[in-house]
Order: structure tokens, then sequence, then C-alpha cells
């Protein structure tokens, strides 16, 4: 059988047949990208039949994306379209165009396989497969395929039904386990709308920062520049901070510190910081404000302490406030940076970025609202865009389901720290079962589960995993958020028949 493609379609394989190459060198440039590129581009330009023939020229007029989360987001799509396209008019071609792709990848990777590459050869094989796998099937080279939402696992699906229909916007989920990997979602991606919630868009996974900040903490006392057990006022001195208080308790929640976007008294009355979530209109109206994030921890110290460093356990963002300047004063660079050579790079997730005072949220993504009252009347406010520096490193990242799940699986599979830090990481305190940066629980069934949540403003993301990262459960939710955090116990109730139905025997 034979095709003709138009001068479109043909452009569409270009795109993202060369594409994949540049991907790949992208994701190696740490070691040698000009090589990777190089390889790659030899084993496109060597390819026989009517796809060789298309792929021997480089596409003519494309702009890449300059950063690798730019591409990932141009060439992935491009090359589930192009399987797509061929596999309609001849499935050989498709399976021609699949081969020639791959092979450019692994010579890539020649030399250079670190796992940043990896990463991206797993993500680029994926898209291959988006197009022609189907529910109960393998996929070449024994990949499993994607079941979609709803046809062998309605339990998941009837969960994710029973939280929109209890007030969430929209909801996805991806799973790992025995079974394979299962994505799902329901509801929709804006407040009365009918678009579908993307199922790997972007979210604000709000207190998950937490997790992949007290990772790069404990990577820098693995480089021996951060000791656990000394005084933050030792790498902190302008702050005047107890000198009692130490790294462990930062990331513990044990120093008694302030929670600069409001805390509790003892008798049990409010006691408000910034303007925060839980200040309605007056969120509403700062939400573009900038603060730097020394601002946010002489607002915290400004305020008594809930109690003498190390004799109990209060949750403050101020910990990791803290823990963030802490992060740039040892390395001399911003977290952001620290967080790309630590942990994003090397796992390749581009999908996942650390922002300042950046206001906008990359697409595909859903979006968050916030509902508050104004003289008797309810308003309701798209949120999606806001400057997040108003929660620092208490909650200011965006990541996808999938980047999620590639972090825990690492983290607990134990490719980012070594094994005596990662102990001390899942080792809780007794009274929350906080550990450094991870909520350390019990799943029913006995069975034990590595989490943490994060919520703000609209957007929240779930993450839960098995100790040894095997089996992983995230998620992105985009919902109406109000100062009486009124979904709160619908989240609470979805999450426990969540874990309950991945994690419970």
């Amino acid at each position: 059988m034979s095709i003709t493609l138009s001068e479109q379609n043909q452009l569409t394989l270009r795109t993202a047949a060369w594409g994949a190459v540049s991907l790949m060198s992208a994701a190696g440039a740490a070691g040698s990208a000009h090589k990777a590129a190089i390889e790659g581009s030899i084993a496109l330009t060597s390819a026989t039949g009517l796809v060789g023939h298309i792929l021997a020229k480089a596409p003519k007029g494309v702009k890449y994306g300059k950063t690798v989360a730019e591409l990932a987001d141009q060439v992935l799509p491009a090359l589930t379209q192009s399987m797509s396209l061929l596999q309609q008019r001849d499935p050989a071609e498709a399976a021609d165009f699949r081969r020639t792709v791959l092979v450019a990848v692994e010579a890539s990777t020649r030399d250079e396989a670190g796992p940043a590459m990896a990463e991206m050869a797993r993500k680029i094989t994926a898209a291959l497969d988006a197009a022609t796998a189907s529910p109960g099937t393998v996929a070449a080279d024994s990949v499993p395929a994607v079941p979609e939402a709803g046809q062998d696992r309605p339990e998941l699906d009837k969960v994710l039904q029973e939280m929109v229909d209890a007030g969430f916007v929209g909801v996805s989920l991806r799973v790992h386990d025995e079974r394979g990997e299962w994505t799902g979602s329901a509801g929709t991606a804006e407040l009365g709308g009918t678009e579908a919630v993307p199922v790997d868009g972007h979210v604000r996974i709000g207190s998950n920062t937490k997790t992949f900040t007290a990772t790069v903490v404990l990577q820098l006392v693995a480089e021996g520049r951060i000791a656990l057990g000394s005084p933050v006022d030792d790498y902190l001195p302008e702050f005047g901070l107890d000198r009692r208080i130490t790294v462990r308790m930062l990331l513990q929640h044990t120093s008694g510190i302030f929670n600069f976007t409001g805390d509790f008294d003892p008798d049990g009355t409010f006691a408000p910081g910034i303007p925060a979530t839980p200040a309605g209109k007056e969120w509403v109206d700062n939400r573009f404000t900038t603060y730097r994030p020394e601002e946010l921890v002489r607002l915290a110290l400004s305020k008594p302490a809930r109690f003498e460093p190390g004799t109990d356990w209060s949750y403050a963002n101020t910990n990791y406030v803290l823990a963030r300047l802490l992060i740039e004063k040892v390395t001399g660079r911003p977290v952001a940076e620290e967080m790309q050579r630590l942990i994003l790079e090397p796992l390749g997730l581009t999908g996942t970025l650390q922002p300042t005072a950046e206001t906008d949220i990359p697409a595909p993504h859903a979006h968050a609202y916030y509902r508050y009252e104004q003289d008797g009347q309810q308003k309701t406010v798209d949120t999606t865009r806001h400057n997040p520096s108003w929660i620092s490193s208490g909650g200011d990242m965006i990541s996808t389901t999938r980047d999620l799940h590639t972090f825990m699986s690492a983290l607990l599979g134990g490719k980012l720290l070594p094994a005596e830090l990662l102990a001390e990481m899942c080792t809780p305190e007794t009274k929350a079962g906080y550990g450094l940066g991870v909520f350390v629980q019990e799943a029913p069934g006995g069975s034990t589960v590595i989490t943490h949540n994060g919520g703000m403003a609209g957007h929240a993301a779930l993450m839960y995993s098995t100790p040894d990262g095997s089996k992983t459960l995230t998620a992105a939710l985009n919902y109406v958020d109000d100062a009486a955090l009124s979904l709160g116990a619908a989240f609470q109730q979805a999450t426990q028949r969540l874990v309950a139905e991945v994690f419970g025997n």
C-alpha cells in the first residue's frame, strides 16, 4: 500500500522526528548536547522507505522552543499526531516512523544515557504509543498501554465523579501500580464550561512544594554543605533566630515559629498574618502583590513563638521560606536554579517549575477560582493567574501528575538521596506523623504511604506513594476555594477513598 502525504503532513512528521532529537539533545545538555544532536540526526537521515525520504531533511521554518519544557510541549503532541496520521493511512508506515524515531533517540543517548535523557526517551516512546495503544493491549517494545478512564478501573472513575458531584470543578488522576499506568479525569477545565480537564495539565501544587524543597536541603546535606543538627542561625544570622532551632526542625515543623499566613493562638483564636487565602476579599485584592521571602520571615518573627523549639509540632509555611533562604545562602544561587540542578534536570521534569513572582501558568491547565463575600453578596473570581510570592516555598511550585509520579518514584526509589538521609526523611515525629517534608501515614489494611498534599486558591495536588516508590497516586484538582474551606470535608473524604482503593489491602 502506498500513500501520498501533503506538504503540511510531511512538515508535521519532520517537526515531530527532528524535534525528538532536539529534545534528547536538550535533556543531555549537561553532557555533550552537540554530540547527541549529531548522532540522532545521522540516524534520521539514514532511514529508508517513505518515512526515510520525508525525514531526510530537517523541517524548514520551524522554530523550536528554547527550553526543554517548551520543546516537550511542542514535540510530544506532534509525535502523537504523526503516529495517528500514519496509522490511519498505513499501519506499516506508522510502524516505520515509530522505529525510525526510536532509533534516532537511541543514537542520541550513545555514551550519554543519563537519568534526564532516559526519562525523555520514555516520554517520547509514550507519545509515539499513545495513538496506537488500546486498553488491555501491550504496545510495541512491551511498553504497557495506558487504559482509558473507567474501562478497567471503574472504582477509581466512580470516586472522581463523586468528587465533581461534591463540588469540585474538575479532577485528573494518575495511578502507577502492579496493573500498570492508569489515568482518568472527571469534570471540566473551567467553571460552567464543557472542555474536559487535561489529563496531564499543569497545576499549582501548593504544599507539595515542601517535599521538593526538603529534598534539595537534604541533597545539600549529602554534599556536606548543610548539617541537619546545626542551628539555622549559623547560616542565616541576619534574622536573630533562637539558637535552639535546627535545620531539622525547619523541615519537620518543630521550630515553633509563627506561620506567616496565619496561626492559631493557644486559646483557639486565629491570629492573622499576611493577606492569605483565609482573608477573603483582602487576599483577592492583593493577589498580584510581590512579597520578598525575607519580608515574610520578619513578619512571622514579629509574632510570639508557638512553643519552645523541638517540644511540639505546628505546621508553618515560615519554616520552608527559611529553608529556601538557607538553600540560597549556602549555594549563592536562587532556589529555582538549585531545584533545576538537583531534581528537575536529572529527572527530566519538563512540566515542573518554581516561579518567584511570575503570575502565569503554562498550558494546558484547568482554571482555579476563589469565592468571597462583599456587601452580603458572594463573588467568584478566576485566580488561575496570581503572584505566588505570597506563599513562597511554602507552596509556589507548578507541576503535572506525570512529573509528580516521576519525582516520588525516584525519591523513594533512592535515586535522589543516600539511603541514610532518605530514612531520616521518612522517619516521622509522633504528633502528626511528619518526617522531613513528607507525611508518613497508615493506609487501610495496615500498609504505609508516604505523602504530601497541597492546595492553594483553587488548585490542589495529591501525591501518595509506597515507601519504595513502586506504587504511586498523583492527582490534580481545580475548584472554587473560599475562606471557609467549604470543600475541605469533601477533599478529605475523597482522598481517603482513593488511598483505600489504590493502597488498601
